[in-house]
Parts: structure tokens; sequence; C-alpha cells
């Protein structure tokens, strides 16, 4: 079993991939090669759960590992949350796992949701706005919150722009608006006893989604998805401060691996006494670990 006092860090924000050809008939494969250039990757891609773990466990970093649910709104097939979380459950003294659904499942989704926690041991839920088309304050998604707050687990949230599509004829459809992270300070009023984490440094709204972090309790950030290098300056400045109990180390792999991320990490001006809650003690809090 996974036990947060032996591992060096806690990447909140990992992502498992269908192994390539899977879905050879909707696209998918055109989407991964998109997603390839864009974060400029020079190995095998998409890895499978498996190859996952095993660099995870090497570097001895817990990882919290999820798909999703999409397929409403690109086409392609999901990945089944009980497969994801029974082959996290092949590897649980390294992956931590999370389910996701489409919220346009209403009270399926809400069933599912509750199932997925009961049954298959599922810590929390990924959501993507702009991937799943919809806005996170709409009252047809809140079926499902009011499930995973039941539940007394954490709902991530992707915020801001997207590698997703980048590039591609009309961004393949994804709209940034529905990622703004100041929609989740509705669902953060509405849903206080629901931990919320806003995913990645939230451009170009980076100064909403600090604002939104600093005035409710109950909502975090992960610096996910972009090399800390490119990190804003305010960000970093909060991190050292307001929000330093607040703030998550997260990847985005397989788009952004650790190895870089904490090695541009160590270039940041940040606290030594910070280090250690945002690479791992502030996970612990979230997943309640």
């Amino acid at each position: 079993m996974f036990d947060p006092d032996t591992v060096a860090a806690i990447d909140i924000h990992t992502h498992a991939e269908e192994p390539c050809g899977t879905h050879a008939d909707d696209g998918y494969a055109e989407f991964q090669a998109g997603m390839q250039k864009y974060f400029r990757t020079g190995r095998d891609w998409p890895p499978a759960i498996p190859e996952t773990a095993a660099y995870f466990r090497e570097r001895n970093i817990g990882a919290v590992i999820f798909a999703v649910d999409c397929e409403r709104e690109t086409g392609f097939r999901r990945y089944d949350n009980e497969a994801i979380a029974e082959e996290a459950a092949k590897h649980s003294d390294i992956l931590i796992p999370f389910a996701s659904i489409d919220p346009a499942k209403g009270k399926a989704g809400a069933r599912e949701a509750r199932r997925l926690v009961e049954h298959f041991g599922m810590r929390g839920f990924k959501f993507h706005p702009t991937m799943q088309g919809f806005y996170p304050n709409d009252r047809s998604a809140y079926v499902l919150y009011e499930a995973i707050a039941e539940a007394g687990v954490p709902a991530l949230f992707h915020t801001g722009q997207t590698g997703v599509g980048s590039g591609m004829p009309g961004g393949m459809g994804m709209r940034l608006k529905y990622s703004n992270p100041m929609y989740l300070d509705d669902v953060a009023v509405d849903f206080p006893e629901m931990t919320i984490v806003l995913a990645h440094p939230s451009f170009p709204w980076q100064e909403e989604a600090l604002s939104v972090a600093n005035h409710k309790p109950n909502v975090y950030i992960d610096l996910s998805g972009w090399s800390p290098k490119y990190f804003p300056p305010i960000l970093v400045r909060y991190a050292n401060s307001l929000l330093r109990h607040k703030v998550l180390f997260g990847s985005d792999w397989p788009a952004i691996t650790p190895d870089r991320w904490l090695a541009d990490f160590e270039t940041l001006d940040i606290k030594e006494e910070v280090k250690p809650l945002i690479l791992k003690e502030n996970a612990r809090k979230v997943l309640g670990i």
C-alpha cells in the first residue's frame, strides 16, 4: 500500500493514457500526435500505466493518476475508470487513482462516482472543462459534485490554456473560456466541504486563480503543465507566502516529466522551508493521507 512517509514527493497530476492504436478509428492517434508536437517529447507516446508506475517507482515519487472522460465533446472513447482503478491497484505502492466522469452524465454519473469510491477505492475526481465542454459552475454538474462532496474526496479541475488541440484547425474545437478559474469560485461557495484543486498555472487568468485560492479555504493550486522556469513572478511570490500551504507539486506526466519539472523547480527562488510543503505535505492534506 502507498506509504506517504517513505516517498520523496507526491505528484498530484499525472495522466493515464491508452496505448497507441487502441482508438485508431476516432482520431485519438492524431490528437496524441498533436500533443507530442506541442510538448516536444522525444520518447514513445503515450506510456501505459505499468510504464508510468515503473518511472515513478524508480524516482520514489507517488503519483495521482487519472484519465479524462471527454467522449461526448471529442468523440474519444474514455479510458474506463474501473480499469484505471484495477491497474493502479497493481501498483498501489506508488499510484493513487482518480476517476473522471463527464458532468453531462447527470445522475448516472453521480451513481458511478459513489460506486467508484466505495468499491474501487478512487481517491478523487478529475475534470477538464475545456475538453468536456462545460462551465464548472453550471448547475447541471452539481448532482455529481454532491456525490463527490459526500464521499469526502477532492475534485481537481483543469484551469487556463491547454495544450489540447493547440495548433490544430480550430484548436480541435477546444474552447478556452470554460477553464477560467473564476467559475470555480461559485463551486467553492456552493460546496465549501469539497476540496477543490485548480490545476496548472492558470494562464491568462493567474491572478484570478490566486484570488480564489486565497479567499476560499477549500481551494488549492497545482503547479503542473508548465516548466517552473515559466511561472509568473506573482505565482512564485504567493507560493512562498500567502499560499505556501495551498500549492502542490504536479508534473502533467507524460507531457512534462517530473525530472524536468523538479530540475527547473530548483532554479526558483522558493524558500527552503516551503519546498517540502509544495513537494509533499500539502498533497497529503488534500488527499487525506
